[in-house]
C-alpha cells in the first residue's frame, strides 16, 4: 500500500529558482517527497530550458507562484523503485517530461491523452498534496512510475533532454492531423527549439521541408545542417508569392505574434495549418481567406487551421523509441546551472541553437 501524504517524509532537495517577476534564479533549498510504492526516484543529470520556462519565471501567462524551480525536459537515471514499479530499476536511463501526474480516471487519461487530463499536475508550478511541484533545474525528482519514460540506449542524454518537451509538441499534431505522408510538402514556419526538430521529424517521415522564416541568415544551417529541402524568407513578398499553394502541411512553431494569412496562402487546397506556438496576444484570424481563398493573396480555400497540446504519456514514449530508431536529437548548447540567468536573457532574444541544456549532475557537484 502506498504511503500516505502523512506518513510521506521530505527529503532534502536542491535546485535554483525564481522568488519574483525578474525571473532571475537562485539557489534554493525545498524538500522532496518520499518514494512510494508507486514511484520512481532520478538523480537529474539534464534538463532542457524551454521558453515556457522563460514565460513561467516572469509570470507571463499570470499564474506563477513563487518560489519556482523551472524545468520540465528531464534526463537522469533511477536511484531508487516503489514497490509496485516493475517496468524501471535501479540504473535505467529515464526522462520525465511536462505532466507528473492527473486524475488517470477521465476519459482522456482513460485514452492516454493525459495532457489534456482536466487536472493535470505539470512538473512544476502545480499544486500537488498540500505543496507545489518544482521542476528539473535541481538535482533529483519523485514521479509516479505512469509518467516517467525510457530512454533509448543510443540517444545522448544531453541532446536527447529537448524532446520531452520539444519533441512531443511537434511529433504528436505530425501524428494526429496526419501531417506523416511520405512525399507531401512540410512547410516549417519558426527555426528555433521546436522548428528545428520538425524539420528532423519531416526528413524521418519521408517528406519534403521548407523552412519559412524571418531570418535569411538562416538558410544555410536550415539547409546544410538541418536537412531542410528549401529556405522561404517570409518578409520577401516575390517568393512567398512564387510559393503560394504548394504546401501540403505548416507546422507554426512561431511564439511571437504574427500573421496568420501569409502561412494560409502557402498551403494547397485542404492543407492543414497546425500552431503550436503560444504568442502572448491573441493572433488575427481572417475566416474569408480561410474558406475560399482571396486572389493575389490565397489561391485555395477549404483549408483546416488546429492547434495541439503536448502529447500524453504513451505517445512521448513512442517518438522517444522513433528518435531512437532514426538517431533524431536537438541540437543544445550545454550550459552550467550558474549561466542560466545569462541563458533565459539570450533565450529571450532567440539566441540560442537551438535549445540550451542545463548540465544539472556536473553544475551541482562543483557547488
Amino acid at each position: 500500500m502506498a504511503k500516505s501524504p502523512e506518513t510521506e517524509l521530505p527529503l532534502k532537495a536542491f535546485g535554483w529558482a525564481a522568488k519574483d517577476t525578474s525571473g532571475l534564479l537562485s539557489p534554493f533549498h525545498f524538500s522532496r517527497r518520499e518514494n512510494g510504492d508507486d514511484d520512481v526516484t532520478l538523480k537529474i543529470l539534464f534538463c532542457g530550458v524551454c521558453h515556457s520556462d522563460l514565460h513561467t519565471v516572469k509570470n507571463d501567462w499570470g499564474f506563477t507562484t513563487y518560489p519556482v524551480v523551472p524545468g520540465h525536459e528531464i534526463v537522469g537515471v533511477v536511484t531508487k523503485t516503489g514497490n509496485n514499479v516493475q517496468k524501471f530499476k535501479v540504473g535505467d536511463k529515464v526522462g520525465v517530461g511536462v505532466i507528473v501526474e492527473s486524475c488517470q480516471e477521465c476519459e482522456n487519461c482513460q485514452q492516454d491523452l493525459e495532457s489534456y487530463c482536466p487536472r493535470p499536475v505539470f512538473t512544476y508550478n502545480s499544486p500537488y498534496k498540500g505543496t507545489r511541484t518544482h521542476g528539473g533545474f535541481s538535482d533529483f525528482v519523485v514521479v509516479h512510475q505512469r509518467y516517467v519514460l525510457l530512454f533509448p540506449n543510443n540517444l545522448p542524454l544531453d541532446a536527447g533532454a529537448p524532446l520531452l518537451c520539444a519533441g512531443i509538441t511537434v511529433y504528436s499534431p505530425m501524428q494526429y492531423y496526419g501531417m506523416t505522408e511520405p512525399g507531401k510538402h512540410l512547410g516549417v514556419a519558426g527555426l528555433g527549439g521546436l522548428g528545428h526538430v520538425a524539420i528532423k521529424f519531416g526528413k524521418a517521415f519521408g517528406l519534403k521541408v521548407t523552412v519559412i522564416s524571418s531570418s535569411p541568415n538562416k538558410e544555410a544551417e536550415a539547409i546544410d545542417k538541418l536537412g531542410a529541402d528549401s529556405f522561404l524568407v517570409s518578409s520577401d513578398p516575390v517568393k512567398m508569392k512564387t510559393a503560394m499553394g504548394t504546401m501540403d502541411y505548416i507546422i507554426d512553431t512561431i511564439s511571437a505574434v504574427h500573421s496568420l494569412v501569409p502561412l494560409l496562402g502557402l498551403l494547397k487546397l485542404n492543407g492543414k495549418l497546425v500552431t503550436v506556438g503560444l504568442p502572448t496576444k491573441p493572433l488575427e484570424l481572417p475566416v474569408f481567406p480561410l474558406v475560399a481563398g482571396k486572389p493575389s493573396i490565397i489561391q485555395y480555400g477549404r483549408k483546416l487551421i488546429g492547434g495541439s497540446n503536448f502529447g500524453g504519456i504513451k505517445e512521448t514514449q513512442e517518438m522517444l523509441d522513433f528518435c531512437g530508431k532514426h538517431n533524431i536529437t536537438a541540437d543544445i548548447e550545454l550550459i552550467r546551472i550558474d549561466q542560466i540567468n545569462t541563458a533565459m536573457e539570450r533565450l529571450g532574444k532567440s539566441d540560442v541553437r537551438y535549445r540550451f541544456v542545463i548540465d544539472v549532475a556536473n553544475s551541482f557537484s562543483s557547488l
